[in-house]
This record gives structure tokens, C-alpha cells and sequence, in this order.
């Protein structure tokens, strides 16, 4: 619960901090940030290392409970302070569904027992995902929600989203939405455009996202509720954000990493590591999406990690689930991405992958404040990593299988405690001791 960090380059946006200087955390929070800092407590040599607030995911699939196969909350949270994590926002489609307090209570309790970070829990917008009826929106919030969403289906009735909008607006959280027409994709498994009718693949136009998205911002203007769109794709969407916020619409969005970095060409090779909701989309995107992170329209980068077991994605392109990980790569890909392609300086990359998510759900975190929590991630920007199974996580269904990327997260602290430690020798295995022979 105590820990001093020396020597490191500390990086808080929210502060406008970056220099060399020591951390010292006490009982679990920022006790101080300053130069040359003498305490007697354990101490964390990050010379060469930069030091920052812990990043906060806001959208995670933990799958527990009910597809523990996939993943659980034990195996995705270590997976999250492996990638430098110290806090996710798990999703609410699992299986029952998080659209009652018991289901909420069942995900902290579970997180507190084995988590490795912190989890804070998404409930549903509607009973059982299914878009008809409200969810009790103000038990969820009593019981720990931080936020609402149907993700992984649209809402589709445009009354029900407003009605939602409203109850949230009134709880002090955010709805947040999955922005797609089923009807538009009909069937899609990828993104429309020159790639799909080359390889013979269903598409799923810009379109299916842009009208739900600019259908959404309408109703938050409407309601006067903080609407929060999750992993946005495309060109239109993105400028939909843009001017909603230029007008005064309470209005937040994320991108994530394998939209910031890979293109619909790549689903040439059929992996269907490379399938996922919303599809890859083409470099007009892209380059919409890059821009965005550049002038400050999109918010936050968040994962979308959804882990599937291998034998669900070890299929026909046309017959895998959508979905990949990303908790573990994240930081490296955006590093590589943005930051060494000279889009965004690294105190903005730390904003989107920190300050900017706590801001956003009003958690706590996303700073080196004194008083705040004692959660940092410690980055090595020489570090160089080749993406390759096994993961931390149960899955291995990630889109950057054999990437050599440079710059990781090498240690992740929350509360004051050491969770990940890239540079900690591993334990040797232990000699199995004889069973005991028993007299007759």
C-alpha cells in the first residue's frame, strides 16, 4: 500500500506534468509528486521509465458470468494490469446479462475476490439486451453501475433510447451506445467497400453506424443526457460527434485500437482474427478517425476487448463470432500508431488512454493528484514486443498476431501494490514433493 517510484519520467496530463520526478503513494493514494522524494517504503527504480496515472478501459468484455470459457473476471483483469490497466468497465452482455443488482453485486464481489484491477460494472439499457423494456436503470446505478448499455445490439426503438436517456440523465451516468442497423448490414461480416466485393464477403456499409449515431445525437439533444458512443468507425460518425459538440450536445465517444491501426484490406489473409463489430473499415475512415484523435473530437481509446475460445473463431470467415482482444497490446499498437507516426504527443496518447476515461465516466483515477488514487502505469518506450501467444488472457483471438511493435506498460501498480512486473523474475518451479507413505 506504500511505494515510493524514483527517477521515472512522470506524464499527467491533468496536472500538465512531464518531467523527472518521484511518486510516493501511502495507505493506497497519491501522497505526493515532487523531486528527490526520501521515504521509508519500498522503492521502485523507473530510471529510464515513464510514469503515469493508470490507464482506465472503458469498454471490456469479462464474459463471467456465463462464458467462463472465454475469459473470466480473474483471467481478464490480469490481462488488463499485463497490458497496464489498473481499472475496466466490464460490459453488461453476459450471460444472464448485467440488467439486475444481483447480476452488479455478483461482478464486484467476484472482482474483489480475484480481480487484479479495478472493475467497474456497465449494466443493460434494457431487460435481457433485448430492446424492449427498460432495465431498472436506478437499482443497476445503487448497485455500482457507472454506466448503461446494450452493447452488442443496438437500441433499435428510438422512444425506449429517449426513455433511457432520461432515467440516466437523472442518475448521473451515461448511456452508452452500439451504433448499428441490422437491417442496413444484412448479414455483413465485413466493411462494404472495394475489399468485399473482391473477396465475395456480405458488407457492412458506413451507413449502418452514421444513421443510428446521428439518430442518437438528435435524442441527446433532445434530452439534454450525456450520450457516450462507443468504438466509432467511421468518417460520418465522426464528424456527427463533431458537430454535436460544436453545438453544445453532451456528447463522448472512443475509437479503438484496431480501427486506429489496421484497414479492410488486411481481411485478404480471412483471419478471422481480423472480424469484428464494427468491421475494419477503409483509410477514408481511418484517416477521419486519426484526425478526430488529433483535433480532440474522439475522447477516449478503449479496447472493445471480447475474447472468444479458439475453437469458436477456428472457422470459416463468414461463420466466427465478431470480436478480438486487446487489453495486452493496446498501448503498444496506439504508441506505434499515433505516437511514433507523429499524429499525437505522448502526454495526449496517456490523456486518451487515462485522464480522459476517468473524466469522461466521472471515475476516480486518471490523475497523480495528491489524494487520488495510487493507481500508475510504469512504460517502457524501448521495450520491443512481438505480439504472440499464449496471452494473459484465457483468448488469443487478437488482430496483431506477429506485430513486432516497440513500447509497452512493464509495470502496473493499483492502490500502492505492485499487480504486474515485467522485470520480476519469473518463479522457478518448485520440486513436487513424494506423497507420504502411510503406515499400515
Amino acid at each position: 500500500m506504500n511505494l515510493l517510484i524514483t527517477n521515472g519520467r512522470v506524464i499527467d496530463p491533468s496536472q500538465e506534468l512531464d518531467g523527472k520526478l518521484d511518486v510516493l503513494i501511502e495507505d493506497g493514494r497519491i501522497a505526493r509528486v515532487d523531486r528527490k522524494i526520501r521515504a521509508d517504503v519500498e522503492a521502485f527504480d523507473a530510471d529510464g521509465l515513464v510514469v503515469t496515472p493508470g490507464f482506465i478501459d472503458l469498454h471490456t468484455h469479462l464474459r463471467e458470468p456465463g462464458q467462463e470459457h472465454k475469459e473470466t473476471i480473474a483471467t481478464g483483469t490480469r490481462a488488463a494490469v499485463a497490458g497496464g490497466y489498473t481499472a475496466v468497465c466490464a460490459m453488461a452482455n453476459t450471460i444472464p446479462p448485467n440488467d439486475e443488482r444481483a447480476v452488479t453485486e455478483m461482478i464486484i464481489a467476484e472482482a474483489a475476490r480475484n480481480g487484479s484491477c479495478r472493475v467497474y460494472p456497465v449494466g443493460a439499457v434494457s431487460k435481457g439486451l433485448k430492446g424492449e423494456e427498460l432495465a431498472e436503470l436506478a437499482d443497476l446505478r445503487g448497485a455500482g453501475c457507472v454506466a448503461v448499455s446494450d452493447d452488442g445490439k443496438p437500441v433499435w426503438n428510438a422512444q425506449l433510447m429517449r426513455r433511457a436517456l432520461e432515467y440516466a440523465s437523472m442518475l448521473d451516468m451515461p448511456v452508452v451506445v452500439h451504433e448499428e442497423d441490422a437491417h442496413l448490414n444484412e448479414g455483413g461480416v465485413m466493411h462494404e467497400g472495394y475489399y468485399s466485393t473482391l473477396l465475395g464477403l456480405a458488407g457492412i456499409p458506413a451507413a449502418s453506424e452514421e444513421t443510428l449515431v446521428a439518430r442518437d445525437v438528435i435524442l441527446a439533444q433532445l434530452t439534454r443526457a450525456h450520450l457516450h458512443i462507443a468504438h466509432l468507425s467511421t468518417a460520418g460518425a465522426v464528424e456527427s460527434v463533431r458537430a454535436a459538440r460544436s453545438a453544445g450536445v453532451n456528447v463522448t465517444c472512443e475509437a479503438a485500437p484496431h480501427h486506429i491501426a489496421l484497414l479492410d484490406e488486411a481481411v485478404q489473409s480471412f483471419s478471422t482474427n481480423l472480424k469484428m463489430n464494427p468491421p475494419l473499415r477503409s483509410s477514408e475512415h481511418r484517416k477521419a478517425l486519426l484526425a478526430g484523435i488529433a483535433d480532440g473530437t474522439i475522447d477516449v481509446i478503449a479496447t472493445d476487448h471480447a475474447p472468444h475460445h479458439f475453437d469458436e473463431k477456428n472457422v470459416e470467415f463468414d461463420l466466427a463470432p465478431f470480436g478480438v482482444i486487446g487489453l495486452e497490446t493496446a498501448f503498444s499498437v496506439c504508441y506505434d500508431r499515433l505516437v511514433r507516426s507523429k499524429v499525437i504527443d505522448l502526454p495526449r496518447l496517456v490523456e486518451l488512454l487515462s485522464c480522459a476515461p476517468a473524466r469522461v465516466f466521472r471515475l476516480p483515477g486518471g490523475t497523480l493528484q495528491a489524494g487520488s488514487l495510487g493507481d500508475v502505469t510504469v512504460i517502457d518506450l524501448d521495450a520491443p514486443y512481438t505480439v504472440a501467444a499464449p496471452f494473459v488472457s484465457k483468448a488469443s483471438n487478437s488482430a496483431f498476431l506477429g506485430e513486432k511493435l516497440r513500447g509497452r506498460a512493464v509495470a502496473t501498480i493499483v492502490g500502492g501494490r505492485i499487480r504486474f512486473d515485467l522485470r520480476a523474475p519469473a518463479a522457478e518451479p518448485q520440486p513436487k514433493k513424494a506423497p507420504k507413505k502411510h503406515k499400515r
